[in-house]
């Protein structure tokens, strides 16, 4: 007879786990199941963390190559230890992760390793990395699978000239010339990584301006700050190929008309045009379970799937924002529904940054949503110039 779970989760990513974690406190017997070999999600393993502590060193390097003497330190030479700053970055990873592990075993939470379908309306089966199948049944089940990376036809990914973010993060050396495709918060934290140490680098945005959604103002703000620190945007261009020859990589480009431009030449190419949900080898056809064209699994306000109410689905794999905290929050919200409590989430309250120097935050709606929904409102603004702490 399978064995029986309150709750099972499959994805161990930031929803994932921090929904096992209040399914624990709340006494849910709980299982999550997870296909990588550490937990964690992308946002652990390749995305936020990993991203962030390269910013943290590259800041620290850029500073100490260009701010220091304004603060009246002189220091003779400044040394990039790239080796050095990339071991920094895996031990952050490492110790995390085992933190997540640590976080399972604290709240009585069995973790099943391998990859996990939804097998039936109460029944997921795991395959295990031997390709032993085993069932488990489920009073409820969570999907948390997240999301996985956008690859384009023409511009095929080899993990060495044409790259993904998971590469970029993981380079041997820096690159002469990074090309960066895609103006989103993951080409501009990682172009802005490149540039500190010392990378030449180039962003080709298809819409007219940086950052996606993000409100215009503070967009072309950025922009403007990123441009001073030496990164070049080519805004309204749309990349039509990609070749690699020897150790150069050159990039073929278009207007939005579709007028042919220059050829753009770099050593590298990052490739970062967003994520896609990561949905496929569920099981969901065979439950009628709907998804979007994205792959994004539909849910009621409660998080739930209208077929089966008794299965939830949460962070990348919804409509939303792919934002590891605002998946945290669906997660805690759907083991309290669960529960028996009110579990709520406020989207207006889930804030979005990008990290770069200066960061970028917003919450809430731009004011250019404010216009189009017809709501009265008021700006303010307040320069940076007169603020004593931003000196």
């Amino acid at each position: 007879m399978a064995e029986q779970f309150d709750v099972i989760i499959i994805g161990a990513g930031p929803g994932g786990y921090t929904g096992a974690v209040r399914a624990g406190q709340l006494g849910l017997k709980t299982a999550i199941v997870e296909k990588e070999a550490t937990l964690g999600g992308t946002c652990l393993n390749w995305g936020c963390i990993p991203s962030k502590a390269l910013l943290d060193s590259s800041e620290h390097f850029h500073a100490a190559k260009h701010e220091f003497a304004d603060h009246g330190i002189k220091v003779p030479t400044v040394e990039l230890d790239l080796p050095t700053m990339m071991g920094r970055k895996d031990k952050i990873v490492k110790d995390l992760t085992k933190g997540v592990a640590y976080l399972m075993r604290k709240n009585k939470i069995s973790v099943l390793e391998g990859l996990g379908t939804i097998s039936g309306p109460n029944t997921v089966t795991v395959t295990g990395r031997d390709g032993k199948k085993t069932e488990y049944s489920a009073k409820n089940i969570v999907i948390a699978t997240g999301s996985s990376i956008i690859n384009l036809p023409f511009l095929p990914v080899d993990g060495k000239q044409i790259l993904t973010s998971n590469e970029a993060i993981n380079l041997p050396k820096v690159p002469e010339h990074m090309i960066v495709v895609g103006g989103g918060v993951i080409g501009l934290e990682l172009g802005s990584v490149w540039k500190r140490l010392g990378a030449k680098v180039t962003v080709v945005e298809f819409a007219d301006k940086i950052c996606g959604p993000t409100d215009k103002q503070a967009s072309d703000t950025l922009k403007k700050s990123l441009e001073k620190q030496g990164i070049v945007f080519l805004l309204s261009t749309k990349v039509t190929g990609a070749k690699v020859e020897g150790g150069t990589v050159t990039v073929t480009m278009e207007s939005q008309a579709g007028e042919k431009l220059p050829d753009l030449q770099g050593d590298v190419v990052l490739v970062a045009v967003g994520r896609k949900a990561y949905t496929d080898g569920l099981g969901l056809e065979a439950l009628g379970i709907e998804r979007d064209k994205a792959g994004r699994v539909t849910v009621d306000e409660h998080l739930r799937i209208p077929k089966h109410p008794h299965i939830y689905a949460i962070g990348d794999c919804i409509v939303g924002p792919m934002l590891a905290h605002k998946a945290e929050e669906e997660g805690v919200a759907t083991m309290e529904l669960i529960a028996g409590k009110a579990g709520h989430v406020n989207y207006l309250t889930v804030p979005s940054i990008i990290y770069t120097w200066p960061e970028l935050a917003s919450v809430g709606y731009t004011e250019e949503q404010l216009k189009e929904k017809g709501t009265e409102y008021k700006a303010g603004k307040f320069p940076f110039t007169p603020n004593a702490r931003a000196k």
